[in-house]
């Protein structure tokens, strides 16, 4: 991998206090400069990646209801009470 320079400008003081923010942790500033950037990059794919992934699911729900796969709430509620009496009875009997 090819190095290249970062330059930027920072007030004195806060580049002081970074530095020696680093050495307490032994580390020099830009190693810490570097762990930053690559967290921050790490950071922004694993965004870009759930926002993609998130955008699917919303299509594949969009789909389903554009092909009228739907399921009525009142058919939803109607079966919960067989399927709590279930899971309670499962649960006694494993006591």
């Amino acid at each position: 991998m090819g190095a290249a320079t970062f330059t930027f400008r920072v007030d004195e003081a806060l580049k002081n206090e970074f530095a020696t923010a680093a050495k307490a942790r032994d580390r020099t500033g830009t190693q810490l400069l570097r762990d930053f950037m690559r967290d921050f990059v790490r950071r922004q794919q694993e965004a870009t990646e759930h926002d993609a992934w998130f955008r699917r699911q919303v299509k594949i729900g969009l789909d389903s209801t554009n092909a009228t796969n739907l399921v009525l709430a009142e058919e939803v509620e109607a079966k919960l009470p067989a399927r709590r009496a279930a899971t309670r009875r499962r649960l006694e009997a494993s006591e």
